[in-house]
């Protein structure tokens, strides 16, 4: 039986030179692996509507020729610091990529780049170690390059910043090349929540714009917002077109100099913050409203909180060259 069992399976194992050659030649090629590119297998995902995927943000490289029609020069910057207060904190990184653009707000080409470490005068706190990645190995010696600093932010018509009310002083007190320069801020100068995002973070910007990027170092940050201020939306206008035409505008300053102690709770949940006089404006509650905005709240500090239809609170008009100072 053994035998017999065994001469059955060698027909399908192998069939014999005669049966072969009756059967000709085979015309079947081995079958060969599809292959995907990445894009195409990262597409075929999100067609599927389970998937999201993100892509990693790539900068782009310094353009080897400026493209005639952006005359203007914008420079977006980012630090990293030992802290929150300009005071008494120091900047251990600072990041800069200069960019053209053209009087609509039409960005160009990137046309420098800078990023350097500085020891500094004290060790660096262990949370900022674990937000930025930055050791006391790694600036040990370090100074930030002052004159490279400057052949980029000195022709510059606009400093932009992802906060520039934290930027502006930090870097201020750190060097007279950035004073006397017009800033804007992407957090505050753009309505991110009209252009369907949920969130003003650098690293949620860019998630929810499908890209992801090595966050808390200072030119990485840099490249990521000039993508993410580049984009299409809302009718073909950028980000950056909305933010630049913002900064041209004027804004008004209001403190509420004098105002009854028992009306601070209604000024701060109107969005008034309070001044103690250390930082060299007024000791009072104040706002920052658009030249649009003024005659509202004039009207409503009169009403509302000194009842008195006279009342002249302090104003101050401030242009993107006195935003955002210390």
């Amino acid at each position: 039986m053994s035998v017999h069992r065994d001469s059955q399976l060698d027909m399908f194992a192998k069939a014999s030179p005669a049966t072969a050659k009756a059967r000709g030649p085979s015309h079947r090629r081995p079958s060969q692996p599809v292959v995907h590119s990445n894009e195409d297998m990262a597409r075929a995902l999100e067609e599927s509507g389970n998937y999201r995927i993100l892509r990693k943000l790539a900068a782009r490289p310094i353009a080897s020729v400026r493209r005639p029609g952006f005359s203007r020069l914008g420079i977006i910057l980012d630090t990293e610091t030992t802290g929150l207060n300009h005071r008494n904190d120091e900047i251990i990184e600072i990041g800069a990529v200069a960019f053209t653009f053209d009087d609509g707000g039409a960005i160009g080409d990137i046309v420098g780049i800078y990023g350097g470490l500085q020891q500094p005068s004290r060790p660096i706190p262990p949370e900022i170690t674990r937000l930025t990645g930055i050791t006391d190995a790694m600036v040990e010696g370090q100074h930030i390059d002052i004159q490279s600093l400057r052949t980029l932010i000195e022709p510059a018509d606009l400093i932009i910043a992802h906060n520039a009310a934290f930027d502006r002083p930090f870097c201020e007190a750190f060097s007279k090349i950035f004073t006397g320069k017009a800033w804007a801020c992407s957090v505050s100068e753009i309505d991110w929540s009209a252009r369907g995002f949920e969130g003003t973070k650098l690293g949620y910007l860019v998630g929810q714009a499908g890209y992801f990027h090595e966050g808390h170092r200072a030119v990485d940050d840099c490249h990521a917002l000039l993508e993410i201020l580049d984009r299409e939306q809302r009718d073909g206008e950028s980000p950056f077109t909305e933010l630049y035409r913002a900064s041209q505008r004027s804004r008004i300053r209001i403190f509420a100099e004098h105002s009854p102690f028992e009306m601070k709770d209604h000024l701060k949940a109107r969005g008034y913050r309070w001044s103690d006089g250390s930082d060299g404006r007024l000791k009072s509650w104040w706002i920052e409203v658009g030249e649009e905005d003024l005659g509202d709240e004039l009207s409503y500090l009169r009403s509302d909180i000194y009842r008195w239809a006279e009342a002249e609170p302090p104003i101050v008009r401030l242009t993107a060259f006195d935003r955002f100072k210390l």
